[in-house]
């Protein structure tokens, strides 16, 4: 059994899954809401109190004993992490283990704190003969210790430790082959946050963190209609993006009405300010599909407006679609559970 344990702002999202001959099957699932449900949500109140009791509760409704887990992977998100591809010499394990402190001090900002470095290898570079590729992974002690603390008081013993953009990227990949040309991009759509990945099988890995997720879409609708947060969660769930359509419209100088920029027009625009930094740096800009994942990505009319937007072919991700096991009437927004899928996988022995 192993279990991938997403640790979320607002949801707590667990995976189980069991190594077969074939590939994996889907053992057990859930979901858990961290916050108290018809209030408020507020992310900076959300402290290790509420994750202990949330994770707790959550696992007591998989039937799982926390203390009988042997192989659990949880993950850091990207808010707290930097992930970045380099290449490197081909070398030896140990060599390339030493070198990977002086190449995080190259390419990854620190801020003079101490910092946990890790590193995962893509596979050799398709453009370099003995140049391999390298996912380098850095991020504070404290962010570190924190983390451990925390699922120690929940009674885990602490396992592997991912990153959100690798797990989503474990999870596509389980299942499809990366494009001979150009890159895929998956939007991870949170709650306070959205991680954006791009890779492709001839191009670089790149992640980046957008600070916009589905608790803005609820605060910016609440504002416009003049309602309190969870009436316009409400509105949000049933309607989507069409909540924002309406006559209003904003007068220029000239007199000319247009119309009022909404909060997921603001999104797109940080998405293609990404994707633009992506083509700028890899001279690479033809993006094959862009797909969406998290809690987020079931928000109404969000995949078609993006793809109107940004002239890409856009759809939901379900990471569960290959497994055995996996029954389509059984999970809602099978897409909320992609980085506790890529985590499960990391922990069966699958790596992108």
């Amino acid at each position: 059994m192993i279990l991938g344990l997403d640790i979320g702002r607002q949801y707590i999202k667990a995976v189980v899954l069991d190594k077969t001959k074939g590939g994996h099957k889907l053992v057990n699932h859930g979901l858990r809401l961290v916050p108290e449900p018809n209030q408020t949500f507020d992310p900076e109140k959300i402290s290790q109190p509420h994750w202990v009791m949330a994770v707790r509760e959550l696992m007591k409704e998989m039937k799982i004993n926390p203390k009988r887990v042997k192989h659990l992977v949880t993950s850091l998100n990207g808010s707290h992490v930097s992930v970045k591809q380099i290449t490197t010499m081909d070398m030896p394990q140990e060599e390339l283990h030493s070198s990977m402190t002086f190449e995080a001090r190259k390419h990854i900002p620190m801020d003079g704190s101490d910092a946990v470095i890790d590193y995962q290898i893509f596979g050799s570079n398709p453009k370099e003969v003995d140049k391999i590729d390298v996912a380098l992974v850095a991020c504070t002690k404290k962010t570190s210790s924190a983390h451990i603390e925390l699922l120690k008081e929940i009674g885990f013993k602490p396992g592997i430790i991912d990153v959100d953009p690798i797990a989503i990227m474990n999870s596509y990949s389980y299942a499809n082959d990366l494009p001979e040309e150009g890159a895929v991009v998956l939007l991870d759509i949170g709650t306070v946050s959205s991680a954006l990945t791009v890779w492709g099988r001839k191009d670089a890995f790149f992640t980046r963190d957008l600070p916009i997720g589905s608790h803005e879409f609820v605060k910016a609708l609440a504002t416009k209609l003049d309602k309190d947060y969870v009436s316009s969660l409400d509105e949000l769930l049933k309607e989507g993006v069409n909540c924002f359509n309406s006559s209003d419209t904003e007068e220029t100088d000239s007199g000319i009405g247009i119309a009022e920029r909404t909060v997921f027009d603001n999104f797109v625009e940080d998405i293609r300010r990404s994707l633009r930094y992506y083509a700028k740096t890899t001279n690479q800009s033809f993006f094959t599909h862009f797909f969406l994942t998290g809690g987020g990505s079931a928000t109404e009319g969000l995949a078609e407006l993006i793809q109107s937007k940004l002239n890409l072919e856009v759809s939901v991700f379900n990471p569960m679609q290959s497994f055995e096991g996996y029954d389509e009437e059984a999970i809602v927004n099978p897409a909320q559970y992609t980085v506790a899928v890529g985590l499960a996988l990391r922990g069966g022995g699958f790596d992108t």
